[in-house]
């Protein structure tokens, strides 16, 4: 049931909620919705107004407007690595030592449907994804409009300097080398997070 009602929460913001995240009146946004320059829904038996995430998301895009109110709460962490022994222990000890929420998954099958549910504003994806390809996957987040937000950070134990560098330039965000510190993670994380905002 709270799953379901986070899940409704970030979807779909009330006038308020989308006021808040502009820094503007909440009357401002009713006639942005008014006017149909803000699409969204009226509740039915009701004057109150609800604005989709995407709908608000396109908005502020085509109108310039800073997206940095977008990153409330906790930075949301998504790992995605075929090592589901390392991403438990990673994740416990994240989880320990900093405010993040994390999630993990082991399948790029699995990446979708949490990005879907969790909408992570940093993702570590294992570039060696088995049984499924991290560039699909840097792809479905890049062509969704409810995750143009979300960094994506590659991970690998097999490559180069040199090689990082071409992985970084071919659209992920970042590249962190396996073995690296917690300290490590919780610095690109971090990085990651402040450049969303």
């Amino acid at each position: 049931m709270s799953e379901q009602t986070n899940r409704t929460e970030k979807d779909v913001l009330t006038t308020g909620e989308v006021a808040r995240i502009c820094n503007v009146a909440s009357r401002t946004v009713s006639k942005w919705f008014d006017s149909g320059q803000l699409k969204g829904y009226r509740i039915p038996g009701s004057k109150d107004r609800r604005i989709p995430m995407s709908n608000l998301l396109a908005f502020m895009k085509q109108h310039q407007i800073p997206m940095d109110g977008l990153m409330s709460g906790n930075p949301r962490l998504l790992v995605v690595d075929s090592d589901r022994a390392s991403c438990e222990t990673l994740r416990q000890v994240l989880v320990e030592q900093t405010r993040y929420e994390v999630r993990t998954v082991a399948t790029a099958f699995e990446a979708g449907l949490e990005c879907e549910r969790f909408r992570p504003h940093v993702m570590l994806l294992d570039l060696h994804l088995s049984g499924g390809d991290a560039h699909a996957v840097l792809q479905m987040v890049r062509s969704s409009e409810e995750l143009q937000m979300t960094r994506v950070i590659g991970v690998s134990n097999r490559i180069t300097e040199g090689q990082a560098g071409q992985v970084a330039a071919s659209g992920f965000d970042a590249v962190i080398r396996k073995p690296f510190t917690v300290r490590q993670i919780i610095e690109i994380v971090e990085r990651s997070y402040s450049i969303a905002a």
